[in-house]
């Protein structure tokens, strides 16, 4: 996650979309591969939360790709260089503004969402990405958790099981095909049965 960036400094936005607050929103990623509802964690991580959200309202995220697939680590996603017909390395784009760190103690474990950044600990914007691995303990309070998948898991394991090639950094990383957010939607959050409940009863 040390190449994600944002590419202009500055504050971020003011308020979060809509008059829910932020618990009680959840939202969903309509990708290539199906579907992956997502629940926030605004009290560890108001900003970032705040911060997606109006991305995602705006449009922000719709046609970016996941652009980097680390088999059995995590899945990552949010770059707007990875449009189609965008200039700029995929990796290095934000939406122009970077949010000052909020790492928390939500552990790094499968399905966490957490956003991407620099070697700034100040440095996210845009970017994030998905845990694949069970616990990467090496990403606690490096990296702002502020979100986690709740159902589509099933979409996340398929989207990090795709084939890729190695990368201008020698890292085997690139997909293959292109696996595109096609928009995210979001709505009020429902009830349903937590995911560490959900996997012991599968």
């Amino acid at each position: 996650m040390s190449d994600p960036a944002t590419s202009a400094s500055g504050s971020g936005p003011s308020s979060a979309p809509g008059s829910h607050p932020a618990s009680a929103i959840e939202a969903v990623l309509v990708t290539g591969k199906g579907e992956m509802v997502l629940t926030f964690f605004p009290d560890q991580a108001p900003r970032h939360v705040e911060n997606f959200l109006q991305l995602a309202q705006q449009g922000f995220y719709d046609g970016l790709t996941f652009h980097r697939v680390m088999r059995n680590y995590v899945v990552q996603a949010g770059c707007p260089n990875t449009r189609a017909g965008a200039n700029g390395h995929p990796g290095t784009g934000g939406p122009g503004h970077r949010l000052p760190a909020e790492f928390n103690d939500i552990p790094h474990k499968r399905g966490i969402v957490s956003m991407a950044r620099q070697r700034d600990p100040n440095s996210a914007g845009s970017q994030f990405f998905i845990v694949l691995a069970d616990h990467s303990s090496h990403l606690d309070r490096q990296y702002t958790v502020f979100a986690q998948v709740e159902e589509g898991l099933d979409v996340l394991d398929e989207i990090g099981a795709v084939d890729c090639d190695f990368g201008p950094t020698g890292e085997r990383s690139v997909p293959r095909q292109r696996i595109e957010i096609r928009r995210i939607d979001l709505r009020p959050r429902q009830q349903r049965t937590p995911v560490a409940e959900a996997e012991q009863q599968s």
